[in-house]
């Protein structure tokens, strides 16, 4: 994460002749149904912080923004390349059928655009199978259909995940390092003056949260000494599961290595606060206990407390960090959010 907090989550502009091209032709080429060879009918645009989303049929197109953060550098035509690809490989771990490659954007002599095509390569894309709306998990969790058996077969896919993946060997202080520096920029965002955000509850709440994490270190750093540590999603979301056959659970954090070295129930207590935010707080425990039980690992619940409060402290801040931006997106969601997160922690320190 960034380790100066006070510029932690906010982007920079990207420098003067920054990647080949202005992104506003891309999106507005890669928006027309004539761009793709197969000839979808139309063409759903999204954007995210980081990235436009192209829904063209049964296909997925992602554009990397050119945008440089405190944590990583987009400016470039070379590192969105080497992160289309990274994306790709690291996403096929858990949706091995879904992330079908990359895709250069060129360019001819004439400016026109095609999606490889001839003349200069101006850009890459992540290519995906399109996943059906109906069966993703927050969908299905508004729509009250997520029951024991759709919770089983996620807790199923995990576990195998988590026993199968790399468990680097780290430096347990080390470890519990980036999470103090990770909680010195929540308290940097979360206290800036501009928001107004539970002001009685807030510095409590950071407070705890710090004499907590003070007094579970040698917890943390038992999970890192016993190589409890693994190259996990990064991400774990219900917005990133779908439930097919089989399960797919896409779009991990693929720009870097460092965050996605969790504890598998540091992410499992996430994906279980997200389902919480959603309304289905039983999801989060009933798939901590499955895991636990297949892969014979059982850590203190208070631990697992402390991955919730943590989680939710650092999702207030994401939330709010939106608003930094130069022209936040749907600027009402974000402190009523950060406020919902926050009551979540305080109730998960007590």
């Amino acid at each position: 994460m960034p380790s100066d907090p006070k510029s932690a989550d906010i982007p920079a502009s990207p420098p003067d002749g920054a990647g080949t091209g202005p992104i506003e032709a891309k999106v507005r080429f890669l928006s027309e149904p004539a761009a793709y060879d197969h000839a979808p009918a139309d063409v759903l645009v999204t954007e995210t912080h980081m990235s436009w989303v192209f829904l063209a049929g049964d296909l997925v197109y992602k554009l990397k923004k050119p945008v440089r953060f405190p944590f990583l550098d987009f400016t470039t035509l070379a590192a969105r390349e080497a992160n289309c690809r990274e994306e790709v490989r690291l996403n096929r771990r858990l949706a091995p059928q879904t992330y079908l490659g990359t895709a250069p954007l060129t360019q001819d002599d004439s400016g026109d655009l095609a999606l490889d095509g001839r003349g200069t390569v101006v850009d890459w894309l992540v290519v995906m199978r399109r996943l059906p709306a109906d069966r993703m998990f927050d969908r299905m969790l508004d729509e009250d259909q997520i029951g024991a058996t759709e919770t089983s077969r996620i807790a199923d896919l995990l576990a195998r995940f988590y026993r199968t993946a790399d468990h680097p060997a780290l430096d347990p202080a080390a470890y519990v390092d980036r999470l103090l520096a990770q909680q010195a920029d929540n308290r940097a965002i979360l206290t800036n003056r501009a928001f107004a955000v539970d002001p009685a509850r807030l510095p409590e709440v950071l407070d705890e949260l710090d004499q907590r994490m003070a007094a579970d270190r040698p917890l943390i750093e038992d999970r890192a000494r016993t190589g409890r540590i693994v190259e996990g999603h990064g991400d774990l979301r219900p917005e990133h599961i779908c439930l097919t056959d089989p399960i797919v659970v896409f779009d991990c954090l693929e720009f870097s290595p460092e965050l996605r070295l969790v504890d598998p129930f540091d992410e499992l207590a996430f994906l279980g606060l997200e389902c919480r935010i959603l309304g289905a707080p039983s999801i989060g425990p009933a798939l901590i206990e499955q895991v636990a039980d297949q892969l014979g690992d059982r850590p203190p619940p208070r631990l697992v407390a402390f991955y919730t409060a943590f989680r939710a402290v650092l999702r207030a801040r994401l939330s709010l960090a939106h608003l930094l931006d130069a022209a936040p997106r749907e600027p009402a969601k974000w402190e009523p959010l950060a406020s919902r997160y926050l009551a979540v922690a305080e109730e998960s320190l007590r």
